[in-house]
C-alpha cells in the first residue's frame, strides 16, 4: 500500500521509522513542518521526521500553510491509499480529508485530552491509564471516529519522558496494526459528552508551592526537563521524591536533613529535595544550597 506521512517531532519520527521498515508499505510522501531557528545562536534546524524521510529518500515537503491552494492541489496530485498524521501541527483543509483515508494517532484514550498537552495532562491528574487512539480525522480538534485503542498502565512515579516513551512505542506498533487491517475495523464515534481538552504548555506552567504535595509532584513528573518546576523566588527543583501526601503542615518548613536530601512540608503532605538550580546558577545539590543560605531545622525553604 501506498500513504503520505504527515507529522514533525520525535514521537512522529517514530511512528514513521516502523512504517518505513515494513516491506508491505510504500511511503510516497512525507509532510512536516518548516524549518526553524534554535538554540541561542538561531541555528536553523530540520525536524527529525525530515533528517529520516531524507535518509531513505522519501520526497519531503515543507509548507508554512497547509491550507495554502497550491499546496492542496500539489498534495492531492500524489496517489496514495492513505494518508498518516501523527502530532504535524497544522489543521487539514476538507480536500485533503478527502483524498484518502486520514488516520491520526492521539497520545490520549479519547475523547479525554483532546489537544496539544494529552500525555502532560495524564500526570497532572494523577491517572494511572493512559493510551494511543488511532481515528479517523475531520475538521474538528481530535473528534474523529475512534478506529482503536491501546492502553499502558501508569506507574505512580512515572516521569513524562518515559512515558512519551512508551506511548511513542505503542502508537508506532497501532499504526501498522491500522493500516493492515484497516477494512476489519469499524470507527466508532467519540462521546462528546466525556471530552475533555488540554492546552498548550507553557514556561509559566512550571511554578510550584508548597501548597499539595501530590500536585508539586505530579507538576515534577509532567514538567521535567521542559518547562521544569520553579518556585516563586526562582530556584528551580530539579529532584525531587513525594513521601506522603496526607499529613498537615507549615508550606515549605524544613523538617529533616538528610546525607543527601531534606524533608519539606507542604500544607499537606511532604517531599524530599536532592538537587536544585538556583536562578543563574548551575544546579547543585540542595545540601549545598541550604548550607549557603545557611538554612537549618524549622527554616523554610526558599
Amino acid at each position: 500500500m501506498n500513504i503520505i506521512f504527515m507529522g514533525t517531532p520525535d514521537y512522529a519520527e517514530k511512528i514513521l521509522k516502523k512504517i518505513i521498515l515494513d516491506d508491505t508499505i510504500n511511503v510516497v510522501a512525507v509532510y512536516t513542518q518548516p524549518d526553524k531557528p534554535v538554540g541561542r545562536k538561531k541555528i536553523m534546524t530540520s525536524p527529525e521526521v525530515k533528517l529520516l524521510a531524507q535518509e531513505y529518500n522519501i520526497p519531503t515537503y515543507q509548507p508554512s500553510r497547509l491550507r495554502d491552494e497550491s499546496v492542496v492541489e500539489e498534495l492531492i496530485k500524489i496517489e496514495c491509499d492513505y494518508i498518516v498524521v501523527a502530532a504535524y501541527g497544522q489543521i487539514l483543509p476538507r480536500k485533503i480529508l478527502d483524498h484518502a483515508p486520514c488516520i491520526n494517532l492521539h497520545a490520549s484514550i479519547l475523547p479525554k485530552y483532546r489537544g496539544a498537552s494529552p500525555i502532560q495532562q495524564v500526570l497532572l491528574n494523577n491517572e494511572r491509564e493512559t493510551g494511543v487512539s488511532a481515528m479517523l480525522m475531520e475538521e474538528g480538534l481530535d473528534t474523529g471516529d475512534i478506529i482503536k485503542i491501546d492502553r499502558v498502565e501508569i506507574p505512580k512515579d512515572m516521569m513524562v519522558e518515559d512515558l512519551f516513551q512508551e506511548l511513542t512505542e505503542v502508537a508506532a506498533t497501532l499504526t501498522i496494526d491500522v493500516l493492515k487491517n484497516f477494512a476489519s475495523y469499524k470507527a466508532i464515534k467519540q462521546n462528546e459528552s466525556e471530552a475533555t481538552h488540554c492546552k498548550k504548555i507553557t514556561k509559566q506552567d512550571g511554578l510550584v508551592s508548597f501548597d499539595h504535595a501530590l500536585e508539586l509532584y505530579n507538576k515534577y513528573r509532567a514538567f521535567t526537563p521542559w518547562p521544569g518546576i520553579y518556585l516563586e523566588s526562582g530556584i528551580k527543583l530539579k529532584y525531587i521524591e513525594l513521601i506522603e501526601d496526607s499529613s498537615s503542615g507549615e508550606a515549605g518548613e524544613i523538617i529533616e536533613i538528610e546525607k543527601e536530601s531534606i524533608v519539606v512540608t507542604c500544607t499537606r503532605g511532604k517531599i524530599r529535595i536532592f538537587n536544585v538550580q538556583p536562578s543563574s546558577k548551575k544546579e547543585m545539590s540542595v545540601i549545598s544550597y541550604i548550607n549557603g543560605k545557611r538554612l537549618v531545622v524549622s527554616d523554610t525553604f526558599s
